[in-house]
């Protein structure tokens, strides 16, 4: 498995650092072992806990670094208060089909649209919104999600910004390939509405992510890593956060088989 084991200073060190892992993902052969609808429905029903956690990595930021208390009183960063509430507008109040949604909720949509099954994790926020602790209702959820939705939260309770904003800006990118996207096409062409939501949010995630969030979120961390030491801790983080979702596409892989 990759590692990042050279000495960080700087943004460019951290970038040249997580190239190892990037490839991984970006030629993990999860992707070419989804070729059917059934098996695009195991990838949803273990990914969509990944697209669901990645809202409490958003909110982590906007609590940091912007002010959700009363009384209100500002920040002190109002450039990076900017750009995560701009991200944050995007993410939990997206458009489509004329209504404002969260990408986690279009998610949800384009999973009953395709007939993947939902209930496990409507189960979840049932079982979170009675109050029971997180780690004890992620037992109920597959082997990899749990583990995947663990180290995130792990990266949130460190309460470290530059750390939280690492995980969010470099350790949730998909680096979806073409071959990807192409099989979610062809698929879409052949069941005509089942697989257009998802095809939707596969396109506007994308987009998204090259030309508004990334640059951003980007912007962000360079605003959060003032000293070398900071960007060695982030590079850290994003290393964790992205062999996770290595170990994520493994177990899916092992799931689909």
């Amino acid at each position: 498995m990759p590692t990042a084991s050279v000495t960080i200073t700087n943004e460019v060190d951290l970038l040249n650092s997580l190239e190892p892992f990037q490839q991984s993902l970006a030629e993990h052969p999860l992707y070419r072992s989804i070729h059917s609808l059934d098996a695009l429905h195991l990838f949803m029903q273990s990914h969509v806990y990944a697209v669901w956690d990645f809202m409490s990595l958003l909110k982590a930021l906007q609590r940091a670094l912007t002010c959700v208390t009363l009384p209100w009183v500002p920040s002190t960063d109002p450039v990076s208060r900017r750009l995560i509430n701009e991200i944050v507008l995007g993410e939990e109040t997206d458009e489509y089909q004329g209504q404002p949604l969260s990408h986690y909720e279009l998610y949800l949509h384009a999973m009953q649209s395709c007939g993947a099954d939902i209930i496990p994790m409507q189960a979840l926020l049932a079982s979170l919104a009675s109050g029971a602790p997180l780690d004890e209702s992620l037992n109920a959820i597959p082997a990899e999600a749990a583990a995947f939705v663990r180290t995130t939260f792990e990266i949130i309770t460190t309460g470290q910004p530059h750390r939280i904003a690492a995980a969010f800006t470099f350790g949730r990118e998909d680096l979806i390939p073409d071959m990807f996207t192409q099989f979610v096409r062809n698929l879409d062409d052949e069941l005509p509405g089942q697989i257009a939501p998802f095809r939707f949010y596969l396109e506007r995630h994308i987009e998204l992510d090259g030309d508004e969030h990334g640059p951003k979120a980007l912007a962000m961390m360079r605003h959060l890593c003032p000293t070398t030491n900071h960007w060695a801790e982030a590079a850290e983080t994003a290393a964790q956060a992205l062999q996770a979702r290595i170990s994520l596409w493994n177990g899916i892989l092992n799931r689909i088989g």
